[in-house]
């Protein structure tokens, strides 16, 4: 790696250029910039004009106005469009999967060998829907050879699936970079990644990564259950230097969604069923990653899934033909926008629409990608948002609910109008280039899109410096201050609902008191339960290894139904028998001795088959996780921290409630009688 500040003149053998002056006279263009930023190159040159240096990215041995850091990033955005092909700007406008070598991410893996830091140069063909694995009409083009993909397809942005080591990022992000400064114009590419910070229940490629070399920190919904604002900015804050060190700069995240239908499979990635709350959140998260404004030290997010997809028929999700339908049976599609305001307010870089499209609403129903009516009358018009929008992964091709009499250039053309900026999926452009040669009258929207992604790209100063230090990297990635700050965030995101004061049992629970801890997670295949014994435990209670050894049973219960990606259309259910939990088991655990039950909810379930406020039976506390560890668990349990957390969505009596209830409708307006646990509902000791 190379690096330049106002101290060098020449680097590792490179000549920098002298030249008399800027090949530009913008000068009413000049932004803010006076001072030499440190400038990231491999093989490019460079220019020193007027005691300043710059990286020469067209290697024309001229300083041209988009590679000029004092000027504004509308002015660079601008020549630099200019400059580019119809070709370069269609490449530029996609973004899809990037693999690393070995890296086998949508496809059956063709050796077993180990990831590396090396491209992939495999093209990833696909016959079927990688998520729905239904055959597609025409192959789609998942992932192209690295080389390739940056050469050929001139594509800039790029989507990470792989988890791979801190050494591996590092190496990974910084190759891609190279490859890209070699090319073309030499602009740089931003690398997205959905969230890796959380602990998830249902990681699957597009939704979450799942544990990773990063701190890890409660789900979403823990974050939310905290009612903890500023922490949730130094979870935000913190894991942004995270990605920064690795070089990824751009996160597929958060979901502003409301988790309206309780049966939905994404509710784990959204801050509840609140738009109050969603807001408060989305405004944190986006400030934490994104700071004021997007600069050098910025990770761009972007907001998902406009206009809110909880709403969905029946629970389904419209990756499938089955969810498409996003039913507002209640009128509350303008409750929806309340934490996408939020988002916009704090500024958020991109927003995404969803698969979906909208029944009993004014508007059409076509998937929002293809939307008018909402993307500019309601995204633009109503609510003001002038940033990026960049479609869900496969609306042209994979889920084009709405339009499906269309062929790919007429879909194009209708999202182009409709106001996409940036299409997710696909890998070759080439249906692309054909829609804006048939119709050169969409040359405006795709100027305008073009103007956007660049802009994006010198605020959060690619163009100067896009590498990473792998030592800087390894000193950052899951520190000790970050991960003391993450344990704090597990304890604080744990709600006590129920605490029988008068049993001798009530928590916190007495000194020397003799427990048989299980954790009961479902597994194909294997042993659900498990029984956890802490090591290095330094607290006053005692493990045993039987209940019938045991003072009381501490029972952690994570329900698991089908993953969003195994979904088949059947119906969706939230009682706990239908979501991986022997419920006869269970009872008959609890009839053992006096049980502590502690449920993880990734879903409101209902938890009617094994307990109810007027049938406790030897229930006597009941706790909510929502993605946490079993030493906070402990913390609780035997009062080292006093529980706050709260809420974040009601949970159902049962089953047929969450059937009966409207899909657009949060829990806690369904009325008398609807909730066992209620949205915001939460105790500490000594209430």
């Amino acid at each position: 790696m190379k690096y330049f500040n106002s101290k060098m003149s020449i680097l590792s053998g490179v000549l920098i250029l002298s030249i008399g002056a800027c090949k530009t006279d913008n000068k009413k263009d000049l932004g803010n910039q006076t001072k030499q930023p440190i400038l990231g190159y491999r093989s490019a040159k460079i220019l020193k004009v007027e005691g300043f240096g710059f990286k020469d990215l067209n290697k024309d041995g001229q300083l041209n106005p988009y590679e000029d850091w004092r000027l504004s990033s509308k002015a660079r955005s601008t020549d630099l469009l200019k400059r580019m092909s119809l070709e370069e700007k269609a490449g530029f406008m996609l973004i899809s999967t990037t693999r690393l070598e070995n890296d086998w991410s949508f496809s059956r893996p063709q050796n077993d060998k180990p990831i590396t830091s090396g491209f992939n140069e495999v093209d990833q063909i696909n016959e079927t829907n990688i998520f729905t694995k239904k055959p597609l009409a025409y192959p789609t083009m998942t992932a192209a050879g690295t080389t390739k993909d940056v050469t050929q397809f001139h594509k800039r942005h790029f989507i990470l699936r792989a988890n791979p080591t801190v050494d591996i990022l590092v190496n990974y992000t910084n190759n891609l970079q190279e490859l890209c400064e070699s090319n073309g114009h030499g602009i740089p590419g931003i690398i997205t990644s959905n969230p890796r910070n959380h602990i998830a229940i249902d990681a699957s490629i597009g939704l979450t990564v799942g544990k990773t070399p990063f701190t890890q920190w409660p789900g979403e919904l823990g974050l939310a259950a905290m009612r903890d604002f500023d922490l949730t900015r130094e979870f935000a804050e913190m894991s942004g230097e995270e990605w920064r060190s690795v070089g990824l700069r751009k996160g597929y995240m958060y979901m502003a969604d409301l988790a309206t239908d309780p049966r939905w499979q994404r509710v784990e990635g959204t801050f509840g069923e609140d738009a109050q709350l969603a807001s408060k959140m989305m405004k944190e998260v986006i400030l934490g990653f994104q700071g004021d404004s997007l600069s050098n030290t910025s990770v761009a997010l972007t907001t998902k899934h406009f206009p809110g997809g909880g709403a969905t028929e029946g629970g389904q999700d419209p990756h499938f033909d089955w969810g498409k339908r996003e039913v507002f049976e209640s009128d509350m599609f303008k409750n929806n926008l309340i934490p996408f305001k939020a988002a916009i307010e704090a500024g958020s870089s991109s927003i995404m629409p969803y698969y979906s499209y909208p029944v009993h609403t004014p508007y059409p129903e076509v998937g929002y990608a293809f939307n008018k009516e909402v993307l500019q009358g309601v995204l633009r018009g109503e609510l003001g948002y002038k940033g990026i929008i960049n479609s869900d992964t496969g609306p042209i091709d994979m889920m084009p609910w709405g339009v499906e009499e269309l062929d790919f250039i007429e879909r194009y053309k209708m999202a182009l109008e409709a106001g996409v900026n940036l299409f997710s999926g696909t890998a070759d452009p080439t249906k692309l280039i054909e829609t804006l040669k048939k119709y050169p009258e969409l040359s405006d929207y795709v100027d305008a899109s073009v103007q956007l992604l660049l802009e994006e790209k010198f605020n959060l100063g690619l163009f100067e410096n896009p590498y990473v230090d792998l030592n800087k990297a390894k000193e950052i990635v899951g520190n000790s201050n970050f991960k003391e700050k993450a344990d704090l965030a597990m304890k604080k995101s744990i709600v006590l609902l129920r605490n029988d004061t008068e049993s001798s049992n009530a928590l916190p629970l007495k000194e020397k008191t003799k427990i048989y801890f299980e954790t009961y997670l479902p597994k194909r295949g294997e042993d659900s339960s498990n029984v956890f014994k802490p090591e290095n435990y330094t607290g006053n209670l005692q493990f045993v290894d039987t209940p019938e050894e045991a003072d009381l049973v501490l029972l952690w219960l994570v329900p698991k139904g089908k993953s969003l990606f195994q979904s088949d259309g059947s119906p969706l259910h939230v009682n706990l028998s239908n979501n991986g939990i022997d419920t006869k088991y269970v009872n008959s655990l609890i009839a053992k001795k006096p049980t502590v039950l502690a449920i993880n909810f990734t879903n409101p379930w209902a938890i009617d088959e094994i307990y109810s406020d007027g049938e406790s039976g030897n229930v006597t506390s009941v706790l909510a996780t929502f993605g946490t560890t079993p030493e906070a668990i402990l913390a609780v349990v035997e009062g080292k921290f006093n529980p706050t957390g709260k809420m974040p969505f009601s949970t159902p009596v049962n089953d047929q409630a969450a059937i009966d209830q409207k899909s657009d409708l949060p829990g806690y307006m369904e009325g008398e009688g609807y909730a066992l646990f209620n949205f915001d509902e939460g105790i500490s000791y000594g209430e």
